[in-house]
């Protein structure tokens, strides 16, 4: 092709045109561009990235998240930065990453009550839940211990019931809508009780108040419970699931005890997401990276502390499918229970 400084040849039937010469060359000069601007868009995270985590430091969410962002933040060459944004059962930090731009750079770590649940909890959400989100791993919670402060001399569900038959008392949980209520819950129905249900920002707090007395029973992790049960200050009398943790492998489960509905054995979930149409390649790195973190000694080190037995699910595939079929479950429990929080 001649230099655009050199004369054009005229315009005749079997040459181009100058015109056609002119269009063609700044045709070619745009194509050249276009490569540099996908590395741009490909070049992810250009920027830190926020992790959003709707409850305090203390619980086994904020401990995933530190966990796998101090991995994240060596990988990829970013900061990875937690952002503790609690309240509104976790609804607040929901509604903050559905807000953000889907390009990688705000993301979530959450129970599923505010991606999921929060469908028929609240009659008014500045999102749609679980339409508004992308899943990237699905982070096992491990079991649920409940817990007794260590005056109430229940050891097992059945004895609790029992004692709150005959005494004021208040179930403690981390968080409104939980899986923790959806247990109060259950159980006040199904046993003719009138527990109170006391909510709050995270577990920590909530142990707090269960170790001071002001409620009788509560449900946390087992990290959480567990170096207040080996000072003897709480006492153990059940767990979710339908396998022992190995953390407490004499613990009976509450399936074990009898209690045979749904909620006491199902599995729970600490989601990680992004906002609805974030690229899948963005997606896809994010769930290796989470893959390859599980294997590291630190985060093995973590899932032995809270009992946790089984490894984050990172297959683009298999969770999407699990999203899609434990958000079902999960919104049919809370709509079965009439659970509404406004």
């Amino acid at each position: 092709m001649p230099s655009l400084n050199t004369p054009l040849a005229a315009d005749t039937p079997a040459g181009p045109s100058r015109r056609q010469l002119v269009l063609g060359a700044a045709a070619t000069a745009a194509g050249a561009m276009l490569p540099a601007a996908s590395q741009a868009q490909a070049a992810w995270p250009n920027k830190p990235v926020r992790v959003l985590v709707p409850f305090p430091p203390g619980g086994l969410t904020d401990a995933y998240a530190r966990s796998y962002c101090e991995f994240m933040s060596r990988k990829f060459g970013q900061a990875f930065n937690i952002e503790n944004k609690t309240g509104a059962g976790g609804t607040l930090g929901a509604a903050e990453l559905a807000k953000s731009a889907p390009d990688g750079h705000t993301l979530l770590i959450s129970t599923s009550t505010a991606l999921w649940q929060a469908k028929v909890l609240f009659k008014k959400l500045p999102y749609t839940p679980v339409k508004d989100f992308d899943p990237i791993a699905l982070f096992p919670s491990g079991a649920l211990l409940v817990a007794v402060n260590a005056n109430v001399p229940a050891k097992t569900l059945r004895e609790l019931i029992t004692f709150a038959k005959a005494n004021a008392t208040a179930w403690g949980t981390y968080g409104a809508g939980s899986w923790a209520h959806m247990l109060g819950d259950v159980l006040n129905k199904s046993e003719k009780l009138s527990m109170v249900v006391a909510h709050y920002r995270g577990e920590a707090p909530m142990l707090t108040d269960l170790i001071g007395g002001q409620i009788q029973v509560g449900v946390g992790s087992v990290q959480g419970v567990m170096p207040h049960i080996q000072s003897g200050k709480l006492r153990a009398i059940g767990a979710t699931g339908k396998v022992r943790t190995p953390r407490l492998p004499d613990q009976t489960t509450l399936v074990e005890q009898g209690f045979t509905a749904p909620v006491f054995g199902m599995e729970g979930f600490l989601p990680f997401a992004a906002p609805a149409g974030t690229p899948r390649d963005i997606l896809d790195k994010l769930s290796a990276a989470v893959q390859e973190a599980s294997a590291t000694p630190q985060l093995k080190a973590l899932r032995a502390q809270f009992g946790i037995p089984n490894v984050p699910m990172t297959d683009p595939a298999e969770v999407r499918k699990t999203w899609a079929a434990d958000s079902a479950e999960w919104i049919a429990l809370a709509t079965d229970l009439g659970i509404t929080l406004d």
